[in-house]
């Protein structure tokens, strides 16, 4: 496989920070308990941006496992609204982001490893690849957009980048 390599990076808050928020139950967020005690809320853990006459839909997303190494050669964007992601079946996967504006390049793009309790929630215009689900089939539950207006832009990236195995 030919390309600049793209090594995955732990998903940090801070780090992914340019391209959206991550979504997690954890000590950095606002907490609190509730239901007489037996519950505890993580709280407004995401901007949900459905943008201007859209509105927030819920569906669940069924990705097929990505085997490594994978070369990346496309990567896509809302322009509209925010996209966030939350695993459900509990794995690891790989999240891979360009900022937004112009067409990214393969040398734009950062990759990071999600655990399978952090979600994503891209930000409205933030280059990404579509779901890199590892190991088996994997569940996603999805908020996004639905509304008028074409918000799915597509590039193909040549050449691509290489995420090892």
């Amino acid at each position: 496989m030919n390309g600049l390599q793209l090594i995955p990076a732990p998903l940090e808050r801070t780090a992914f920070a340019p391209f959206g928020e991550v979504i997690e139950a954890g000590e950095a967020v606002r907490h609190f308990t509730i239901n007489a005690g037996n519950t505890e809320r993580y709280h407004d853990l995401a901007n949900i941006q459905p943008g201007a006459d859209g509105r927030a839909i819920v569906s669940i997303f069924r990705a097929q496992p990505r085997q490594l190494p994978f070369t990346v050669t496309m990567m896509e964007r809302h322009p509209l609204a925010s996209q966030a992601f939350m695993p459900l079946s509990g794995r690891p996967y790989l999240v891979v982001v360009a900022p937004a504006g112009p067409a990214p390049q393969v040398e734009d793009l950062r990759v990071f490893l999600a655990r399978g309790d952090q979600g994503v929630n891209y930000a409205p215009g933030v280059w990404h690849h579509p779901l890199l689900a590892l190991g088996e089939v994997s569940d996603f539950l999805v908020i996004d957009r639905s509304g008028p207006g074409a918000n799915c832009d597509e590039v193909e990236l040549v050449p691509g980048g290489v995420i090892p195995g």
